[in-house]
């Protein structure tokens, strides 16, 4: 069972919580300080950058044995958002 818990980093509450092994923190809690009506918007922005797409890409390369290189980059050609 997962337990939630709340951690404050500069001055910021962010969910935390943890299930098996594995730690898992709120993405939009840390993006409502940016945009608190629209958190969503934040995090949709920086899932489409060029840099976190292509580091998505290189821990696949190292983290996934089926990982197939050809079609990732067919996916970061038509998905990237240029800042």
């Amino acid at each position: 069972m997962a337990k939630n818990k709340i951690i404050v980093v500069k001055g910021i509450s962010i969910t935390t919580f943890k299930q098996g092994k594995d730690d898992f923190i709120s993405l939009a809690d840390i993006a409502r300080n940016k945009n608190q009506a629209e958190p969503k918007e934040v995090v949709k922005n920086w899932i489409r950058s060029r840099t976190t797409i292509e580091f998505l890409g290189l821990w696949e390369q190292l983290n996934n044995l089926e990982f197939k290189g050809v079609e990732f980059y067919s996916f970061q050609i038509n998905n990237y958002r240029y800042d």
